[in-house]
């Protein structure tokens, strides 16, 4: 599997909460989740319930798209990651080996284990202002 520019599998490893877009019969939905990061994959990890809104319309269609934003008034130091992908639940090893990394950073959610789920990334877009304003990279599978 292709691996994201460096920055950007930084910024993702980084950061902690996405927004999560799904859409069935021409209605979006957003839902904020805590996530992981799992380079190696290139895959993002997070937990949610099988009743909830954005898990229900994923079954419907899996192709979903999401931000990871960091959230600043200093338009120079603006950045985020839009993406689309899919999401799916994984199975046997890679549900273990998801459980343990997203045990790792979130201890506490051994209190209510929700299953977990993946988004594999086609499609990432950064925004760096960083490196200038509206500095975008493009990385797509």
């Amino acid at each position: 599997m292709q691996q994201p520019e460096q920055r950007i599998a930084d910024f993702l490893r980084k950061h902690h909460v996405l927004t999560l877009a799904t859409c069935t019969e021409g209605i979006p939905w957003c839902a904020s989740v805590f996530y992981v990061y799992m380079p190696a994959e290139n895959l993002l990890i997070f937990t949610s319930e099988y009743p909830t809104r954005h898990i229900q319309e994923a079954a419907q269609n899996d192709k979903i798209a999401g931000t990871v934003a960091l959230e600043t008034k200093q338009v120079g130091l603006v950045r985020g990651v839009q993406f689309q992908g899919r999401i799916f639940e994984p199975t046997d090893d890679l549900r273990q080996k998801a459980k343990r990394a997203f045990l790792a950073s979130f201890p506490y959610a051994i209190l209510k284990l929700a299953p977990f789920w993946a988004i594999e990334l086609y499609v990432i877009k950064f925004t760096d202002n960083r490196l200038g304003f509206g500095k975008k990279l493009h990385w797509t599978i």
